[in-house]
């Protein structure tokens, strides 16, 4: 029995009732050892979702510490993979198992994701689900094992678990929630110097966590990378800078369905979703089903692409909070549209809380298709099915609408706003990147992102991505 329990793909198989699905629907699911880590993941998209004061830079630094913790208490199951821990931080020292003796991997893995879960997002009130996943793991394992083993495991997962909690404490952004938009944050302003917008997806007037930017990264070669730079602020109908906001402008007029459909399926709104960081860790988790691999790759995965994503925001913020690039939204109402007679331009997307150089989904998507080719190939085809659960969305688009008028000759045409309720249906990927490359190109057709913005943000991502895989995993 030890000698079966320290096997790395130990497939014990058992029959639970969960609520895993982010409408919380029981579901009966058979789980395998790599499955435990998959509903985890879900469990963890699931409380994104529903989290209050839900902001992608929380998201991010949460999944970044779930997905360590996840590979740091399953290591040791496999004799080709290695802690990264010391690599990350050479003051921190994490619980080996001890030699001779026997350990159940997947309840190591359950009582650690559930502790950090829950410290991480008890604010909300709403960790029954958590607790509810957590101890049908754990009863269906006990009841097959030596109850020695039982508490050995789990005593090992929350030990890791409660260490780097404690870590995460001391990276400047524990409790984030708590300041979203600073009260005491002073706004600067000048000619470019991003604005409020008009309407957007908060009512504030503060940006959100304006200083993410200086919070640890995970991979100490991240926190070293330099902020590239942004184009010139310009109103010559030439340069680049007006060139850039310009087909943002004109880019609107064009939006076929197709186009619109691809700026809902990567908006991700977090106070709808679960936000960017939630959609590529779904992302980690369909690359694992698809591929059937085994437990420790299956948290190597998650430990790769969270803390990709989780550094990526923080360079991005770093980026954003240097420079206060102003949103296509504002320069196209002073320089391009300044017509005050006429409604204002807005996007076809809610425009973010935020500056926008660079762009957050480029970067973040760009680091997360990063590690992901590098653990699973190129031609990695995949079916992303994060939205499939979501209510239909609903836009307003300008129409040539038709009056008949006894009064008139001939009937005339006129624009007016029309609203067309559309449902969000899966998309379908030949790799990672051309996942990453339409995220990018979203952005723009939303409006709210120039190229520059998107083109510098798959860059610094693919760096960012990079220095995660350089970490010596093996």
């Amino acid at each position: 029995m030890n000698n079966l329990l320290q096997r790395p793909l130990w497939q014990f198989c058992l029959l639970i009732s969960l609520s895993c699905s982010l409408k919380a629907q029981p579901v009966q699911t058979v789980l395998t050892s790599q499955q435990i880590a998959t509903t985890w993941a879900d469990m963890t998209v699931r409380i994104m979702t529903r989290a209050p004061k839900n902001t992608p830079t929380y998201g991010s630094r949460a999944i970044g510490y779930l997905g360590l913790t996840m590979y740091e208490t399953v290591v040791y199951a496999s004799r080709r993979h290695k802690s990264v821990i010391r690599l990350l931080s050479d003051t921190l020292s994490l619980p080996k198992p001890v030699p001779g003796q026997a350990y159940c991997w997947e309840l190591a893995l359950n009582a650690g994701q559930a502790y950090l879960l829950k410290a991480l997002y008890a604010y909300t009130e709403k960790t029954q689900p958590i607790d509810s996943l957590a101890a049908a793991v754990h009863s269906n394992y006990a009841a097959q094992l030596d109850p020695a083993i039982v508490e050995r495991s789990e005593q090992f997962g929350k030990t890791i678990a409660t260490k780097i909690y404690h870590w995460s404490m001391t990276d400047g952004g524990h409790e984030g929630y708590q300041r979203n938009f600073p009260t005491d944050y002073v706004r600067p302003v000048g000619t470019g110097v991003w604005v409020p917008p008009l309407v957007g997806q908060s009512n504030t007037k503060i940006p959100m966590h304006p200083t993410w930017g200086q919070n640890r990264t995970f991979a100490p070669r991240n926190g070293r990378l330099p902020a590239p730079r942004p184009l010139v602020y310009s109103t010559d109908t030439s340069s680049q800078y007006y060139q850039q906001y310009k087909e943002v402008f004109e880019r609107k007029k064009s939006l076929s369905p197709t186009d619109q459909a691809i700026v809902m399926w990567w908006g991700d709104d977090p106070t709808e979703t679960c936000s960017p960081p939630g959609h590529s860790y779904n992302l980690a988790t369909i690359a694992i089903r698809n591929s059937n691999t085994d437990l420790v790759k299956a948290c190597e995965t998650y430990a790769r692409v969270g803390m990709a994503v989780a550094d990526a925001f923080i360079c991005c913020w770093k980026t954003k909070f240097t420079y206060m690039v102003e949103r296509p939204s504002s320069f196209i109402h002073t320089t391009i549209s300044p017509d005050k007679n006429k409604k204002p331009w807005l996007p076809f997307f809610l425009e973010p809380p935020f500056p926008s150089f660079y762009s957050g989904h480029a970067v973040q998507s760009a680091a997360t298709a990063t590690v992901l080719t590098e653990l699973y190939g190129d031609a990695f085809s995949f079916t992303d099915n994060t939205h499939t659960n979501r209510a239909p969305y609903t836009y307003y688009a300008e129409e040539a609408i038709l009056v008949q008028s006894a009064s008139a000759q001939q009937p005339y045409y006129y624009p007016s706003l029309v609203r067309h309720t559309l449902p969000y249906e899966v998309r379908h990927y030949r790799s990672f990147w051309e996942a990453a490359q339409e995220c990018a190109n979203s952005r723009l057709m939303g409006g709210i992102h120039t190229r520059h913005d998107n083109e510098v943000g798959l860059s610094e991502g693919r760096k960012i991505g990079h220095n995660i895989n350089a970490l010596r995993w093996h």
